[in-house]
């Protein structure tokens, strides 16, 4: 949509960011009340119980600790993920306020902070924190881009609506990369604009490599980028593609949120490798020998003031080594051809620094305030990523309901259409049969698998053993009138479908009897219950069980869906958001095993579809067929 005036945009834009501040103080009152109730990790957003089980040294003179559950059992399913903002606390002190910190890493028995200080204590607890410092950052940068005039309006008004984008012919380029046609056509297309270009990149497209060839033709014409995208993992995928050819690529923000094989690029590590470091910890260390030397005990005349005197000296060295940090900092910032950092910009590193080119991965992922502080930055800009799959996480359904979830590439192609985006056509994830429904549900049958992916299946793969029939790519088994339904989680508003779960584990035996392994699978459910019923009946190492959410920008080589409602009513709740199903079965490479009821799920149009298509392939099946197999019991 166009909005009327840069401030009614503006003050919707407001109003969303307090409603979503409200959801989360809400939520996190829940927490509050679960813990006292007994059950403080059913949200997902809290872990109990922890030990202190390793530590390292960090970056930064950061601690890397460890926690984990007695005995190292495995950790319950939870939400804290790499890159999340916790706090930990010593969970036998009410009072105690804890200390903030980062994930660092996760698995399944452990669970890796990032903390500035040692945290005190035996036993601890680990809660998600909501990030108020990037609403403030965004709330920050939405006000200076309501009050932009003169020529810095420009870009602004266009991502409004309310002038037309302008692009100038499509430059001749000499491409780095082997890209295939659509993806030459989209880096071109992004190259012309003068203002911005969107670039729609439906699965296993190459979205981000094209985007990453975008940024090294600009770099090669003598541009600065600003590489930008709304969550950690999503900057470190575009930093991959950009190191490889890109001279001087910098990741900012906080090491413990970095891929590891890439700390060597960012900001921190980039820095203390400067030389003129060495002189900054020789002050430090200076005023630290200074520092004791006055709170040495010491008789005499003239003690008093020897010690004040040696204070002031160290905090003179201290002011004078950050003052030199921020030098080098600012020296190494400025040697960058490409600044990679997520949405929520540090305002005070990057100072007054601009950039002749924003691009934005992953850009349907971010709300629309997460957009200004980028934009602010530069004069071009492009987005990239795929309206079609999930949309902003946003907790306030009133908010959602208004738009809020609407992220500002979807509503800038819902509103101005095809000038002003283009889409990647080819892809090289998924086997044909898998493509077609997705192809012609979401991307108007636009979708071409290429012939290295085309036919590829699960026989195809070292260790898998070849059978007189291989496996097929696709399979539906249908449940209806097995009396297979959905049930509420005990003390939980989940919902599971224990007989689905069942059939699952039996789908997981068979792929590694065949010599499929693990780590190659993915057992995806869209609800919390689910997961965690799945992950008690399943603890295999590699194996991969989780919510839609957790698999978005994964791949594996065979996935099987579980889809849990079965009721007499025919509802389907959030599976009603059908770019969820889209995300789920375009996670797979070779095989799609899926199982729900046709008569809770055929009521709804798209799933109606999906049956058809399913039947169409020769890929229906229903439970029935197994009643009585291997003493399988459908009713």
């Amino acid at each position: 949509m166009a909005w009327e005036t840069p401030d009614k945009y503006f003050d919707q834009l407001e109003r969303w960011l307090e409603m979503e501040g409200e959801a989360e103080r809400q939520r996190m009152a829940e927490r509050r009340l679960a813990k006292r109730s007994g059950d403080p990790e059913r949200s997902g957003e809290t872990l109990v119980n922890l030990r202190l089980a390793d530590d390292r040294p960090g970056l930064g003179g950061r601690h890397l600790i460890d926690f984990a559950k007695p005995a190292s059992e495995r950790l319950p399913m939870h939400r804290l993920k790499v890159g999340s903002p916790v706090v930990v606390s010593q969970e036998d002190n009410p009072h105690d306020k804890g200390l903030s910190g980062v994930v660092s890493a996760r698995g399944s028995t452990f669970l890796q902070v990032a903390l500035e200080e040692w945290p005190q204590g035996k036993r601890f607890a680990v809660d998600l924190c909501p990030d108020e410092k990037t609403r403030l950052r965004q709330l920050s940068a939405m006000a200076r881009a309501r009050l932009l005039h003169g020529g810095q309006r420009s870009l602004r008004d266009r991502l409004l609506g309310l002038r037309e984008p302008r692009f100038d012919p499509p430059p001749a380029v000499q491409f780095l990369a082997r890209l295939n046609p659509p993806q030459e056509e989209a880096v071109r297309f992004a190259l012309s604009a003068r203002d911005f270009a969107i670039l729609h990149g439906p699965p296993g497209t190459g979205k981000t490599t094209t985007l990453s060839e975008v940024v090294f033709q600009a770099v090669r014409a003598g541009a600065k980028v600003l590489a930008c995208a709304p969550s950690n993992t999503a900057v470190d995928n575009l930093l991959e593609r950009l190191v490889e050819h890109t001279p001087t690529v910098i990741r900012v923000g906080h090491p413990a949120r970095v891929f590891e094989a890439l700390r060597g690029h960012t900001l921190d590590e980039l820095v203390e490798g400067d030389p003129s470091m060495a002189i900054v910890r020789g002050m430090h260390r200076e005023a630290e020998a200074l520092m004791r030397k006055a709170q040495k005990p010491s008789r005499g005349r003239g003690a008093y003031n020897r010690g004040s005197g040696h204070y002031a000296e160290a905090r003179t060295l201290r002011q004078q080594a950050r003052m030199m940090e921020r030098r080098i900092v600012q020296q190494v910032l400025s040697s960058a051809d490409v600044v990679c950092t997520t949405l929520t910009l540090d305002e005070e590193l990057l100072g007054d620094r601009r950039f002749d080119l924003v691009v934005i991965d992953e850009a349907c992922q971010a709300t629309e305030p997460a957009l200004w502080q980028a934009m602010l930055r530069g004069d071009r800009l492009v987005l990239a990523g795929d309206h079609c799959q999930l949309p902003p996480t946003i907790l306030s359904l009133d908010a959602a309901r208004e738009g809020f979830r609407v992220s500002p590439m979807e509503r800038l192609i819902e509103s101005l259409g095809a000038p002003v985006f283009q889409r990647l056509r080819v892809q090289y994830r998924m086997h044909e049969s898998i493509m077609r429904f997705s192809s012609d549900q979401f991307y108007d049958g636009d979708l071409v698998a290429d012939l290295s992916v085309k036919s590829h299946r699960l026989a195809d793969l070292p260790g898998v053993k070849r059978a007189d029939q291989d496996p097929p790519v696709l399979e539906f088994w249908d449940t209806a009138g097995a009396g297979w339904e959905e049930e509420l989680e005990p003390d939980g508003e989940s919902k599971r479908n224990p007989r689905e779960a069942g059939w699952v584990v039996g789908q997981v035996e068979q792929f590694m009897a065949a010599g499929v392994e693990p780590s190659q699978i993915a057992v995806i459910a869209p609800y919390a219950a689910q997961v965690r019923l799945l992950r008690s009946r399943l603890p295999i190492e590699g194996l991969e069980i989780d919510t839609v959410d957790g698999f978005q920008g994964r791949e594996k080589e065979a996935v099987i869906l579980t889809f849990v409602r079965s009721n007499a009513e025919g509802e389907i709740g959030f599976l009603g958001e059908v770019r969820r199903t889209n995300v789920a079965l375009t996670r797979a490479r070779r095989a799609v095993r899926a199982i729900g009821d046709s008569a809770t799920l055929g009521r709804h149009p798209f799933y109606s579809q999906l049956l058809d298509y399913f039947q169409e392939a020769g890929a229906y099946r229903t439970v029935w067929e197994l009643d009585g197999a291997d003493g399988f019991d459908v009713s």
